[in-house]
């Protein structure tokens, strides 16, 4: 009954925990609504004077091009595109893309090169939606861009369907699972495996020009490269593979204008950029920085194109293309028509009469959105919305007042008008956008409240509760009690429509309730406790007295880790957590030791004393090391992520190569013979159970096959292709050894976790390492661990019979004193073996440095200990604060040491993909990996 209430106790602080970040986020990961409403043609959205110009077959304006094809190169930057004649040397990804440079200078009005603007996040999923509805997402929906939901908004694929339209499409599966059931053709490839740099390239190029030829069988060719976007993970933007990768989207190009009929529109368009790194997800100037250009054989343009490229934002696509197709503009869409091309006449007056119509449709439009917008959400600014539809009346009755004219109008006023329009719609998407991105403060607060709470229970609950003979029934069940009253008052409320409330408002009040009743009832019992009587029970107890000083104790550790939770409510220490982690952590220690010293604890010349300042120097030259392997956040352009991070088969110099390759290796062994040694050292390797055998034959194994993929992994590319079959088997066969190695491993320190041998002194050991502990008692036995050695007492009962008879017989335990250490140690190398798997190779070097850091705090806490009992009656199994507020730093430290950061960018999606090169049916396996 005790356990099942320990559990359920367990379980009700993990509710606390959950129910206070649940608030957090709601508050702080916002969603905007999505409108089922769809946009058709039978929609008054043009003047009575328009409606009469319009033919038959479009629908809201002339169709200016029957079709259109719509090449998306994933990740290609402005600077993958853009030519510069004056680089006399340029880098891997400069200058590849010759071809729409040739286009461009040679028929500046066929063909026009744009910086196209995303929005972020900047991941795939997220650019596909914006660049077919139009809308703009929001954070929340980057966790979608790992499982593709079905697109419900209005978009540009199901206005093509239902207006006729056929639409082909191949490349990246992702399309498939926002679009079912859409394309009147498909070609989908698997597209999440981002070390495949050619399976969909490859895929397209099979199809593409002989279906470009055959124009009778689409509207609207649509072709996603990943090729570019995948070398960009795998090798970064600045490696020969890029340079490869773009050269044939350039010979890509070539061919497919050749196959264009001359009533064509090419549009070839980056989702996103990349950073240094080759990553994307943030809204780094590398990130959202794309490209795009147009060109048609017809004349598209009227104008000579500008010095600089124009910036054209992604959303803006969507209208211009629905209405030179002629569709109607999806519903939710907030982008602005791109002028330029619906410029048609030579006469600048009638070209811009031409964009006005354009832009008075898209205005309509956007009225008509953000008035259903404000009606199902409300969450945009009603003085906001009242002088945008100001703006609007205006500009739309000017209009009107000049189609009625009779006389030509003048080409200034024509242009004012233009302008007004843009404005309109720049600045309703500036509202939308302020709109999207707000907070909701109050729900953040409490939630930080309530988890700042929940830590003070568990803190009350693990300090006082036991030395106030609480039982866990009372823990338990009255906070449980007041929990469950608290979430039925809300839930009436809210049934009875006196508040609103939803499942994380129901589940944070009734966490609150069920704290308030823990507290109440703690109170209570305090009180009760401190009258006379109790007060000689409480504080005559040296048990408890010492409890109260440890309580007092962490004063300068709890202090640190008070700081470091402050600094989160700073962004400029948030962007700098890599280095304020480790700066806090040493100064922990250095306090450490300034304690003991200010308490005499370090005697002068004593090997403790040298000891632990060997330990500390120790802890400093790690801390210093681990910042070679930190990669830096967009936010610090100054910064340049570690060059360490980067895969072995992205160096060119062979030599470096190997020689980074055997310190890998030799890193591995250390990692591998360490652990054995530490083992054998304190008798934890003398058990002939299954854990033991396994680090005597399975860490050498896995040492092996980890060194092994290493090899096949830091190969160059060409090699890895020449021996094709051979590197898939290879590819697949050393990551899944591993897993398997490492899962029966930890299966196997779970049924048996105790490396612990008991034999009698008289008989040979045959084994190694010596005896830990060598009891004389039963009652010396009993005082180290008597739940574990029930074994140990039954044996001892008769060989302290012999003793006294004069055999003088004891019993040894090898490895009792790292009972506990021994199994935490195993399984942390075998999780050690795994990740450094999932990492990138010289990442290897890190997690050496993590596991000596380790080492050192633990011994660091052993001799503090050590020196504490040695003047004090300090409990030496009571764990202080401040090596669980050091551990609790070190583990921050070691999060960017490897390589990490909490943004978009700096996800390791290779690691998704170790094991399974050739994808995965699901999703759950490659994100937990």
């Amino acid at each position: 009954m005790q356990r099942a209430l320990v559990l359920l106790f367990l379980a009700w602080t993990c509710f606390l925990f959950f129910s206070a970040i649940g608030l957090f986020t709601s508050g702080f990961l916002l969603m905007r609504v999505e409108l089922a409403n769809h946009s058709s043609c039978s929609d008054t959205l043009t003047s009575s004077l328009q409606r009469t110009r319009v033919p038959l077959g479009s629908c809201w304006l002339p169709s200016r091009f029957p079709k259109a094809v719509l090449i998306i190169i994933d990740a290609l930057k402005f600077e993958f595109a853009q030519y510069d004649p004056s680089r006399q040397e340029p880098r891997p990804y400069e200058n590849k893309l010759k071809f729409l440079h040739q286009l461009a200078s040679q028929q500046p009005r066929h063909a026009r090169l744009y910086r196209f603007r995303a929005d972020p996040p900047t991941t795939t999923m997220q650019r596909i939606k914006g660049l077919t509805t139009g809308s703009l997402p929001t954070f929340i929906d980057a966790g979608s861009n790992f499982a593709s939901y079905a697109i419900q908004e209005d978009n540009l694929i199901w206005q093509l369907a239902q207006n006729g339209k056929r639409v082909v499409f191949m490349g990246d599966d992702t399309w498939d699972g926002l679009f079912p059931q859409a394309f009147f053709s498909s070609y989908f490839f698997p597209s999440f495996n981002v070390k495949d740099l050619h399976t969909v390239d490859d895929g397209i190029m099979q199809h593409l020009y002989q279906t470009a030829v055959d124009g009778s069988e689409w509207d609207l060719l649509i072709a996603h490269f990943l090729g570019v976007d995948h070398c960009g993970h795998k090798h970064g933007p600045d490696h020969p593979e890029m340079a490869k990768k773009l050269s044939q989207m350039d010979e890509m190009l070539r061919s497919l204008v050749d196959h264009l009929a001359n009533d064509t529109l090419l549009l070839v368009a980056g989702d996103h950029g990349m950073t240094g790194t080759g990553d994307h997800g943030g809204d780094s100037e590398e990130e959202v920085n794309a490209a795009l250009f147009v060109y048609s054989k017809a004349t598209l343009f009227q104008s000579p194109p500008p010095q600089e490229p124009q910036a054209v934002l992604q959303v803006n696509l969507v209208p211009t293309l629905a209405l030179l197709l002629g569709v109607p503009i999806p519903y939710s869409n907030i982008g602005e028509v791109m002028d330029d091309l619906f410029a048609i006449d030579s006469d600048a007056a009638s070209s811009v009469l031409a964009q006005l119509a354009a832009y008075s449709i898209n205005a309509r439009q956007v009225d008509r959105f953000l008035r259903s917008y404000a009606l199902a959400a409300q969450d945009i600014s009603s003085e906001k919305l009242q002088r945008l539809q100001d703006l609007f009346a205006v500009t739309t009755e000017e209009h009107e007042r000049v189609l009625a004219w009779t006389d030509s109008p003048g080409l200034p006023q024509l242009e004012r008008l233009r302008s007004q329009f843009r404005r309109y719609l720049q600045e309703a998407r500036a509202v939308c956008a302020e709109s999207w991105a707000r907070f909701h403060p109050v729900r953040m607060v409490a939630g930080c409240a309530l988890l700042t709470s929940s830590c003070l229970l568990c803190y009350v609950a693990s300090r006082v509760a036991a030395s106030l003979n609480f039982p866990y029934r009372h823990l338990l069940w009255y906070p449980l009690l007041w929990g469950v009253a608290g979430a039925s008052v809300l839930g009436l409320a809210h049934l009875s429509g006196w508040a609103a409330t939803d499942l994380v408002l129901l589940s944070s009040w009734g966490a609150a309730a069920s704290q308030l009743g823990f507290f109440w009832h703690f109170w209570a019992r305090w009180a009760r406790s401190s009258n006379a009587a109790s007060a000689h029970l409480l504080f005559g107890s040296p048990s408890l007295k010492s409890r109260l000083r440890a309580g007092l104790a962490p004063a300068f550790p709890l202090g640190i880790l008070v700081l470091r939770c402050g600094a989160m409510l700073s962004d400029s220490f948030v962007v700098a957590e890599a280095q304020v982690a480790p700066f806090l952590l040493v100064s922990l220690v250095v306090l450490l030791m300034l304690r003991l010293q200010w308490r005499d604890r370090l005697l002068e010349g004593s090997p403790s004393s040298w000891r632990l300042l060997g330990l500390l120097a120790l802890i400093l030259i790690c801390a210093r090391l681990s910042g070679l392997f930190r990669q830096c956040r967009e936010e610090t352009p100054s910064c340049h992520s570690s060059l360490l991070l980067a895969p072995l088969s992205s160096l060119q110099d062979p030599q470096a190569k190997n020689l980074y390759y055997v310190l890998c290796l030799v890193t591995l062994g250390a990692l591998a013979g360490g652990m054995r040694y530490w083992l054998r050292h304190y008798g934890n390797l003398n058990c002939p159970s299954g854990p033991v055998l396994f680090v005597r034959w399975g860490f050498p194994l896995l040492a092996l096959c980890i060194g092994g993929y290493w090899a096949v992994t830091s190969g160059a590319e060409e090699a890895l292709i020449k021996l094709h079959a051979w590197v898939q088997l290879a590819l697949a066969a050393f990551p899944r050894g591993i897993f398997a190695l490492v899962a029966v491993g930890l299966l196997l320190l779970l049924w048996d976790p105790v490396t612990v041998t008991v034999r009698d002194s008289r008989e040979p050991p045959q084994v190694m390492g010596p005896p830990i502990v060598s009891p004389s008692s039963q009652a010396e036995l009993l005082h180290v661990i008597p739940q574990l050695y029930r074994r140990m007492q039954e044996s001892l009962r008769s060989r302290l019979d012999e003793a006294k008879a004069g055999g003088g017989a004891t019993v040894v335990a090898y490895g009792l004193g790292s009972v506990y250490s021994a199994a935490l140690l195993i399984s942390l190398a075998l999780l050690g073996f795994l990740f450094m798997t999932l990492h990138s190779e010289r990442l290897s070097l890190a997690f050496l440095l993590l596991f000596v850091e380790a080492f050192a705090l633990l011994w660091m806490h052993a001799c503090a200990v050590a020196l504490s009992s040695s003047s004090s009656q300090a409990d030496p199994f009571t764990v202080p604060w401040y090596a669980l507020v050091a551990w609790t730093l070190a583990a921050a430290q070691f999060f960017y040491a490897t390589g990490h950061q909490p943004v978009f960018p700096a996800i390791h999606w290779n690691a998704a993909f170790v094991g399974f090169h050739q994808g995965h049916n699901t999703t759950l396996l490659p994100a937990l990996l």
